[in-house]
């Protein structure tokens, strides 16, 4: 019979050519250190911190916002006073919800709902010409909202009086819960008073535990911008680019086309300096 070549001598250690140093374990492990990373960043953005009551508010230059507010249903009771039945069996009530968020210049979407801990969630966006005049809204009238133009900054300020709500039983709240107003700003932000770093250059936030909106703690928000989007920046931005390139694109051509002419008209007089001579050299017939 003959001899297999090749087998390892230690059948109790790794395979010989694939040991803990070899160019393929290295491979895997650097693989294996890449996915975790990936799978790591992905579970921070799936486990983002949840709150009972959140305000989003994405704001633009012109005033205009779209607005998200995603509550429980007994925080949207405690806190603003809907007249809304809570219960793990009560079916979804779209049609008290539309009727309290609804009014005139206001374009509202569908409320959508989510669970969490054991309590149904709503999610409301709409959208209005004119974020001063949310107050105007039942949800938000606790609320006073300014945005002005302060020197060479827009300024965007928020109070946060005491809640108008009812009392709720079997809400399932342990003490730890917080609410959190949120903004996206349109511009490069100045300053702000957030509690929260500026998420993603433009992202501020203020939280506070649940308990002390409960209590009627007043919030006092601020952010000072920027006068100009930072789209339109960075259209203008893009848009220079590309007129830098293109302006250096046809001053490179014309660099090249005058170089060319110059070389011809350099070389001309000895062309016919030398087809002279040639005419000279002729014998005559």
């Amino acid at each position: 019979m003959r001899k297999r070549v090749g087998r390892a001598k230690n059948t109790g250690n790794l395979a010989e050519g694939y040991h803990s140093d070899s160019m393929p374990f290295r491979t895997f492990r650097l693989v294996l250190l890449l996915a975790l990373t990936i799978v790591a960043a992905g579970c921070s953005r799936l486990m983002r911190e949840t709150f009972e009551y959140e305000e989003d508010i994405t704001l633009a230059i012109d005033g205009s916002a779209v607005v998200t507010l995603s509550a429980s249903e007994a925080a949207l009771v405690a806190l603003r006073g809907i007249d809304l039945k809570t219960g793990t069996h009560v079916r979804p009530d779209r049609a008290a919800l539309r009727a309290f968020f609804d009014g005139p210049g206001v374009v509202l979407r569908t409320p959508t709902f989510s669970r969490r801990y054991g309590r149904r969630f709503v999610h409301v966006t709409l959208e209005v010409a004119d974020v001063r005049q949310l107050p105007r809204l039942a949800p938000f009238a606790w609320s006073t909202y300014h945005f002005t133009r302060e020197g060479d900054a827009l300024v965007f300020r928020q109070a946060v009086g005491a809640p108008s709500g009812k009392a709720v039983s079997g809400t399932g709240w342990l003490g730890s819960e917080r609410v959190a107003f949120r903004m996206h700003i349109p511009s490069r932000v100045l300053w702000e008073n957030a509690t929260t770093d500026v998420e993603r250059g433009n992202i501020v936030a203020w939280i506070q535990p649940l308990s002390q909106r409960l209590a009627g703690v007043p919030m006092d928000l601020e952010v000072r911008m920027e006068p100009q989007s930072i789209l339109r920046t960075t259209l203008l931005l893009f848009v220079g680019t590309i007129a830098a390139a293109a302006t250096t694109f046809i001053v490179v051509i014309w660099w090249v086309v005058q170089r060319g002419r110059k070389a011809v008209t350099a070389a001309e007089p000895s062309r016919k300096a030398g087809v002279g001579i040639q005419s000279a050299g002729k014998p005559g017939r």
